[in-house]
């Protein structure tokens, strides 16, 4: 996904030459299978993470296939050396289609408050600390560049003593810039408007602008400067609210090799200065990708104690024992140093996905130590001795238990190199293995530690 942002207010044609001269590049290069550009608008949702992009003037998104993922990774370099040296005009931005919830930028800070001057001012100071973060890529806002408007100011005394109205001006005003219908032809099945509008020489300029004669109730036309007074001024081309509060978002890419909520988690604490310093009513709140993710993990966690609670309880009727349930549910967290370790190794996040496959680990070692369990109950029942049997279930359930733990770890071998699933895999892969390694010793000697089991 390539996007190009042109200054604020700028026209279709502009942008559209803009699109026509990066697709003329794209096609120059080799191993592109199609592109596909939306010119004033995002591209259609063609799959549900797709971040939309509201219809402006002044942006391109652009879809690009190549052929492969190696090729796909060289035109990306290309491309974004050919946005520093060859389209000085345009913001450029380049990205890989994302997984999970559809997140504009990895990195995010949200700023608030009534006053639109004093949120322009806060969301400046935020960009100028996250610029100083070598890790962040393309600082910008979502309310972009200040466009040059067109402001007439209104002398409401002679409008009254020559009988206008502010409507009446306004009406007026935009018949000479903007031009007003007054009729429609038709064409077939179309209907296209008749629109009147001064020459482009009595409004190309404010003293142009300023000699427009308005007509008044008497009859008569006198100059617009006698009634107003047209100026240029700058004010913000998008604006967004939120919670009837103005907002701003700062945002930021990352650069290669690091994730999104670690770059925010390292400019987020360099904020505490202007948060310590904001007036009342206004606030710099934390959003991306890392706001998204503190979301998922407050579901997780709301329902943990339930899921505990189901798990204990099925120990308790399996096994009709609490002493006997608490070892095994002991042994669970066994597998969180395997998988943080296969994770930091195999260099995967450890994020939603991964979550998951530490939880599914969690059952997984849990059966395992079921079983080792089970067994230790069944030869002191069938009357072994306590210490014999501890040993000797061990030993008899060790190949049983080695072999379900390899076959769950082969099976996530083709998954583990899936983008989306690939974090669960891994994690799951790297806890089983040192939890089976760890759970083989640990629980017959806690088992003999907590009845005092004692060799004879």
């Amino acid at each position: 996904m390539v996007e190009l942002w042109l200054p604020e207010g700028s026209s279709y044609a502009a942008t559209e030459a803009q699109a026509k001269k990066f697709e003329q590049f794209v096609s120059k290069q080799p191993g592109v299978e199609s592109v596909t550009a939306s010119v004033g608008t995002g591209s259609p949702r063609f799959y549900l993470p797709l971040d939309q992009i509201f219809p402006q003037s002044n942006v391109v998104q652009i879809v690009l296939l190549p052929v492969d993922k190696k090729t796909r990774d060289a035109l990306r370099l290309k491309i974004i050396e050919a946005f520093k040296t060859d389209f000085p005009e345009v913001r450029g931005r380049v990205k890989l289609l994302p997984n999970g919830p559809p997140v504009p930028y990895p990195v995010q800070f949200k700023v608030a408050g009534p006053e639109m001057a004093t949120v322009r001012q806060l969301a400046d100071q935020v960009k100028a600390v996250m610029r100083k973060n070598p890790n962040a890529v393309g600082v910008n806002d979502n309310w972009n560049e200040s466009v040059k408007v067109l402001r007439i100011d209104v002398d409401q005394a002679k409008l009254r003593a020559l009988g206008l109205t502010s409507q009446a001006l306004m009406q007026a005003a935009n018949t000479i810039l903007s031009g007003t219908t007054i009729g429609q032809f038709r064409e077939n099945d179309k209907l296209i408007d008749i629109v009147i509008r001064q020459p482009v020489d009595e409004r190309s300029t404010i003293s142009a602008l300023s000699n427009v004669s308005i007509p008044t109730g008497t009859g008569r036309a006198v100059p617009l400067s006698q009634l107003a007074t047209p100026r240029f001024v700058w004010e913000p081309g998008v604006v967004w609210r939120e919670g009837r509060d103005w907002s701003i978002t700062v945002q930021s890419d990352v650069i290669d090799g690091i994730q999104g909520p670690t770059v925010s988690a390292q400019i987020d604490p360099l904020l505490e200065p202007i948060r310590a310093t904001l007036p009342a009513g206004y606030s710099v709140k934390l959003a991306g990708a890392i706001a998204d993710s503190g979301k998922a993990q407050q579901a997780i966690a709301a329902n943990v104690p339930l899921v505990i609670f189901i798990v204990f309880t099925l120990l308790m009727l399996q096994l009709q024992s609490f002493s006997r349930s608490l070892l095994v549910f002991l042994t669970g967290p066994l597998g969180v140093a395997g998988a943080a370790m296969a994770l930091l190794i195999l260099q995967r996040p450890f994020g939603f996905v991964a979550q998951l496959g530490v939880i599914a680990l969690f059952g997984m070692i849990i059966r395992n130590s079921v079983i080792l369990i089970d067994q230790i109950e069944q030869d002191i029942a069938s009357g072994i001795p306590a210490w014999d049997a501890i040993v000797g279930s061990a030993v008899r359930r060790f190949r049983p238990i080695s072999l379900t733990a390899a076959t769950a770890v082969l099976a996530m071998i083709p998954l583990s190199s899936s983008v989306f699933w690939g974090p669960m895999a891994v994690a799951i892969m790297g806890g089983l293995v040192v939890a089976t390694l760890l759970t083989m010793p640990f629980l017959p000697a806690l088992y003999a530690a907590w009845f005092r089991v004692r060799r004879i």
